[in-house]
């Protein structure tokens, strides 16, 4: 029967410790304080024994992992057990040392467990034990969804409320009555209505895309009406860390929620409002050689006013690329190949009102290396046990800016964190997926090339495929709508234009 096992340091102090029986603490740390006293150095040996119990252990740098099992136990078991806790301590730690151990305690017993349950080892592997630890609930899904749903609606009615009291103020100021207290909450009628004002307006202030500033207190003492008071503390302590200009990151970081903080609309949206969208897919190999590209590109226009609705598009195409463009059915080809413009068919007819339309497309297909926005080159080396990994990066397209630039490399498993050595910009390592995350804010023309120097245990074809994700304001082909104007009078109009250019697949084989 396995007794415990324990991960402790060269002196007998334990940092995490299982137990799968009934021990007292005082036991287990005897026996953990007894140990290192029991070790001979002059032998191979993997185990030592007492009167009472057997030690199995391995040494870990600087620590060693120890089971604690009963001398009848099967030795070669418990060697395979040892050798299944030994490979699961690094897929939680990035380095075998003690604060490392302490802060991931938890992650490690829960693993221990799925490993021996009452004594007796599971019927596991590790791809297993992480399947497990790692499950996901339904229940907990179906919670977050209807807390969520219910937050929504508390902030629905919470701005209903702030719009009713804005009205009323109003209606008192225009008719020149004294402003209600709101239910005798203010202090007096005046400053009721006054902290009634600045709470309309920090909730009518959260609501625009710009971060707003904190607002002013009222300088005396204010029993103030607090709409939403019994919230959620967590989400009131996001929202000042918000007003205060903190820049808050959900914890799931999906690209799209990525996409829409970096790309937020222009704030003045005017009435003829265009989404120049592109995306990219493309596929390299890892000694070089593109072996497929293929970019697509749209204008999407959207008018809000009626006015407008008769209008024509003047499109610049720099492209050198060999673009091939194609506009919609009722847009008017022969003007479109002519003068670059974007208009109708038949001149009297209206574009739709409220709703995106695309009026032209554009793809890009090509195997040509030179056309490459982003190059990416990896280059794994073995030394003994060990891989040293170089990778580099440089902009090939000047003009782009690209913006929250993430290169992905994936790592072989059970081999713990990789040792970095010289890198531009951030990383980060998953343990549990495996993989090496470089994270770069900005590459521009000022910030065109930069490496990563890393070594690890593992093989050359470990470290493919290699995947890059990035966002950008500017679009890859040179094509922009310049102008606007209206079909009668040919008069100019006032648009804005909203940019993206993003990664529907990049990697590199």
């Amino acid at each position: 029967v396995l007794l415990a096992a324990a991960v402790c340091t060269k002196a007998g102090k334990a940092i995490v410790s299982r137990q799968f029986v009934e021990m007292t603490r005082t036991r287990i740390e005897g026996l953990l304080a007894a140990f290192p006293k029991l070790m001979n150095t002059g032998k191979q040996h993997t185990f030592v024994e007492t009167e009472s119990v057997r030690y199995v252990y391995q040494p870990m740098e600087k620590l060693y992992m120890v089971l604690i099992t009963t001398k009848n136990s099967n030795i070669l078991e418990d060697l395979e057990t040892l050798r299944l806790f030994s490979r699961v301590i690094p897929e939680y730690c990035r380095a075998l040392e003690e604060n490392e151990i302490s802060e991931h305690c938890f992650d490690l017993i829960f693993a221990f467990d799925e490993i021996v349950a009452l004594g007796y080892r599971e019927n596991v592997n590790l791809a297993q034990i992480r399947t497990f630890t790692e499950m996901e609930s339904h229940e907990e899904k179906v919670f977050r969804a209807v807390r969520e749903t219910q937050e929504r609606e508390a902030k629905a009615e919470m701005r209903r409320k702030a719009k009713e009291l804005q009205q009323a103020r109003r209606e008192a100021e225009r008719q020149g009555k004294k402003v209600p207290g709101f239910g005798g909450f203010g202090s007096s009628a005046v400053s009721g209505g006054t902290t009634a004002a600045m709470i309309t307006e920090t909730i009518i202030e959260t609501e625009k895309p710009k971060v707003a500033p904190a607002p002013a207190r009222p300088s005396g003492p204010s029993k103030a009406l607090k709409l939403g008071a019994k919230g959620k503390e967590v989400d009131n302590f996001v929202d000042k860390l918000k007003s205060e200009g903190e820049n808050i990151m959900s914890s799931v970081g999906k690209r799209s929620t990525e996409a829409a903080k970096v790309l937020a609309p222009p704030v003045n949206m005017e009435s003829v409002h265009m989404k120049i969208e592109e995306k990219i897919s493309l596929t390299c190999g890892r000694d070089g050689g593109l072996q497929n590209m293929e970019l697509h590109g749209m204008i999407m226009l959207h008018i809000s006013d009626e006015k407008f609705a008769r209008i024509r598009l003047h499109v610049e195409n720099e492209d050198k690329r060999g673009v091939q463009l194609q506009t919609h059915p009722n847009v008017d080809k022969k003007l479109f190949t002519a003068e670059s413009q974007i208009g109708l068919k038949n001149p009297e007819k209206s574009f739709p009102i409220n709703s995106d339309v695309g009026v032209l497309k554009w793809r890009l297909q090509t195997t040509e290396e030179s056309f490459i926005p982003l190059t990416i080159n990896c280059w794994p080396s073995e030394s003994g046990n060990s891989c040293d990994v170089n990778i580099e990066y440089e902009l090939q397209e000047e003009n782009l800016e690209l913006n929250d630039v993430i290169i992905t490399i994936p790592l072989p498993s059970g081999v713990g964190a990789p040792v970095i050595g010289e890198i531009d910009g951030e990383y980060r390592h998953d343990s549990r997926r495996n993989l090496l995350e470089w994270c770069l804010p900005v590459i521009d023309a000022k910030n065109k090339s930069g490496s990563l120097e890393f070594s690890i245990a593992g093989q050359p074809n470990d470290f493919f495929p290699v995947h890059v994700s990035f966002i950008s304001k500017k679009n890859y082909c040179n094509i922009q709508v310049t102008k606007v104007t209206q079909v009668d009078g040919n008069s100019p109009v006032r648009f804005s234009t909203e940019t993206t250019f993003l990664v529907d697949k990049y990697e590199i084989l």
